[in-house]
Parts: structure tokens; C-alpha cells; sequence
């Protein structure tokens, strides 16, 4: 099991920005990904950012240039890891959720899981 809390969010002018912080902690070994999604009523979860062990980061057009994914650590059983926003329109408002991807060998296959925080809300004023 993988507990996933998300913490950061809150209020903020446009042009103005916030740091989320993933805090995953647990059967950490296996992680092979550290993504944040965002939704808002009404719509589908869409990916904003993909963290992977490889080191590589994908961003949502929408987002490029202005989000930031990084790996703040990971070590003694926990992996935190932020999400700087920049520049934040009022479009940006929204639940952020940080999901965890873990995979690991079970037997003579591979097993996937992946775990959700609770979400933090992003609220971006005009």
C-alpha cells in the first residue's frame, strides 16, 4: 500500500503563483511514476504533469512553460515531490490530485497499482 497526501493548494490572484507538494509513503519501492491531475466539475480528471524514475517530465500543453514537476526526495520510505505553478490563469482553478504508479513483480507476472490522494483545491481569482 501507498498512502498519497497532497498539500498547497489555496487562493491566488491571476499572474500570481503556488507550490503542491506529493508526499507517498509506504511500499514506495516499485514507484515508476509521480503524476498531478486536475479537475473541475463536471469534466473528466486530465493529467497536468508526469514525474517518471527515469527522470523524464510531460506536461499538458496547457500548462508547458508554466508548471513544474521536480523530485524533492526520495529516501527512508518516502517520495515527495511538487508541482511549482506559475503565471496561473483562472482556468487553472481546479482539484489537483497526485497519483502514484507502482509496479511489481507478483509471481510469474507484473503487477500495476495505483494510488490517489485526497486532492488539494487550486482557486485562481481574475
Amino acid at each position: 500500500q501507498v498512502h498519497v497526501v497532497e498539500s498547497g493548494g489555496g487562493l491566488v490572484q491571476a499572474g500570481g503563483s503556488l507550490r503542491l507538494s506529493c508526499e507517498a509513503s509506504g511500499m514506495i519501492s516499485g514507484v515508476g511514476s509521480v503524476n498531478w491531475y486536475r479537475q473541475t466539475p463536471g469534466k473528466e480528471r486530465e493529467l497536468v504533469a508526469k514525474s517518471l524514475t527515469s527522470r523524464s517530465r510531460t506536461y499538458a500543453d496547457s500548462v508547458k512553460g508554466r508548471f513544474t514537476i521536480s523530485t524533492i526526495s526520495r529516501d527512508n520510505g518516502k517520495i515527495t515531490v511538487s508541482l511549482q505553478m506559475s503565471s496561473l490563469k483562472p482556468e487553472d482553478t481546479a482539484v489537483y490530485y497526485c497519483n502514484v504508479r507502482r509496479s511489481y513483480v507478483q509471481g510469474s507476472g507484473v503487477r500495476n497499482e495505483e494510488y490517489w490522494g485526497q486532492g488539494t483545491q487550486v482557486v485562481v481569482s481574475s
